[in-house]
């Protein structure tokens, strides 16, 4: 049989062949590759294409219910007004001459939810008011929404990459939330400090869209109040942060079972998922049939991206079929060695090379997670909790974005800039973001390490 490290290596030439070459959905390109590498490992070889279809099956049924509610509740929140209001809620108590840190803050709430891309056309309106209002500092505006929103999207759940690798590397989702947020505020406020670095670089005023209309924006009355618009934010993390605290304290009894259920990722997201289609049905008086409307427009979009997450775990567990992790186990003389942080610098370094190579940070995330959770990497062997190692894939994904990158685009057009002013703006600014959060990363994971009882 082929070495496992082999094996890896065809596979990821072929997924990256097929995604940047053939032009092949992400989808189809990671189930295509599962299967070519559950081929080429060991096993029954009439069991080969099955365990693939099972591993799917696995993984989809772990995270597909959150994926589908975060769907719903973003949907909803953009259509009731709800996002709106948190985002003029934050520039109300922080004033126009913090409008960044406002436009950061939203960003980093709202994409715990919302997908990226929302969020920033969501909030790139804003940005275009603020710059009529002040004439002055465009860029940096622009780039304060991406200092926020990037990091949640790719260090907190429920959004489907930090998802992905807590369910990989087996990390509660309420730690993984938990971390992603103590790491990435500071991160975001850090990035605060580089977009008016790149803004005192970047003179550039704003520019009217080619044909385009400027979205109409909702008065005030037409909102929901602020407290019932971040409901839906705020419920899942509270009640998965507290059935992780609840379980680290060994709470028993009645106390821990409330917990247990209320906490699960799944009911809590379900929660927080009725209480947003709630608001959206109050504010735009809509019908059961219009809500339903609505909701499934939610499901379309993530139900690619469930079949997307679903693929990538299949991915990785092929790789668990080829014997990545009895590989590493022989290179390090004992699978228990210690091989200390240099672990979460290489993770860190491979994500970077898979952003680089085909665009998505999602792709890049799962890809490099699969790999390093093929290998059985344990605390032991980090000399920290294995969340650590999902903050820095986390932060690596962050780094490398250019033109085959999706985000690179929406911030380009929506944001009326040239490729080489995008390049000088977002591509610095994700970089600076990734090596923070990095630094956070490694900081952390010396202070608290957080290693698991024996």
């Amino acid at each position: 049989m082929l070495n496992p490290v082999v094996i890896l290596i065809i596979g990821v030439v072929l997924l990256i062949a097929m995604m940047l070459i053939l032009r092949l959905n992400a989808f189809v390109a990671l189930i295509t590759t599962a299967m070519i590498i559950s081929l080429l490992s060991p096993g029954d070889f009439a069991d080969k294409i099955t365990r693939v279809g099972k591993a799917f099956g696995g993984v989809a049924g772990g995270i597909g219910i959150v994926i589908a509610m975060a769907a719903i509740i973003g949907k909803c929140m953009m259509d009731s007004g709800a996002a709106d209001k948190i985002v003029r809620s934050f520039l109300g108590v922080l004033g126009e001459k913090r409008a960044p840190t406002a436009l950061m803050l939203s960003g980093f709430v709202l994409s715990i939810p919302v997908f990226f891309d929302t969020v920033f056309y969501l909030l790139v309106p804003l940005a275009r008011s603020l710059w009529s209002r002040t004439r002055k500092n465009y860029v940096l505006y622009l780039t304060a929404i991406v200092a926020g929103a990037a990091i949640t999207h790719t260090l907190v759940p429920p959004t489907p990459g930090p998802l992905f690798m807590a369910s990989a590397l087996k990390v509660d989702v309420g730690l993984m939330m938990i971390f992603g947020l103590l790491i990435g505020l500071p991160t975001a406020a850090l990035g605060v400090l580089v977009c008016k670095i790149i803004n005192s670089r970047m003179d550039i005023p704003m520019r009217q869209y080619a044909g385009q209309v400027e979205p109409e924006q909702l008065s005030d009355d037409q909102l929901p109040s602020f407290w019932i618009s971040f409901a839906p934010i705020a419920l899942p993390v509270i009640l998965i942060s507290l059935n992780t605290i609840v379980s680290a304290l060994k709470v028993g009894g009645p106390v821990a079972q409330i917990a247990a259920v209320l906490g699960h990722r799944d009911s809590a997201l379900l929660l927080a998922a009725a209480v947003a289609m709630f608001v959206l049905v109050r504010q735009r008086k809509l019908s059961f049939k219009e809500l339903a409307s609505r909701s499934e427009a939610a499901l379309m979009s993530g139900g690619m991206i469930i079949l997307i997450t679903a693929a990538g775990g299949a991915f990785g567990k092929m790789l668990q079929e080829a014997g990545m992790k009895d590989w590493l186990g022989e290179v390090l003389g004992g699978q228990e060695q210690s091989v200390g942080y240099a672990m979460l610098l290489a993770a860190f370094a491979v994500a970077v090379v898979m952003k680089f190579a085909q665009g998505s940070g999602t792709v890049s995330m799962m890809t490099t997670v699969s790999i390093f959770a093929a290998m059985g990497v344990t605390p032991q062997m980090l000399n920290c909790n294995t969340v650590y190692l999902a903050m820095a894939i986390g932060s690596g994904s962050l780094v490398g974005d250019w033109m085959n990158n999706s985000g690179f685009w929406i911030f380009a057009r929506m944001g009326g800039l040239t490729e080489i002013e995008t390049l000088k703006s977002w591509t610095i600014l994700t970089a600076a973001l990734g090596v923070i959060g990095l630094g956070f990363t490694l900081l952390l994971a010396y202070l608290l390490p957080m290693m698991p009882a024996a």
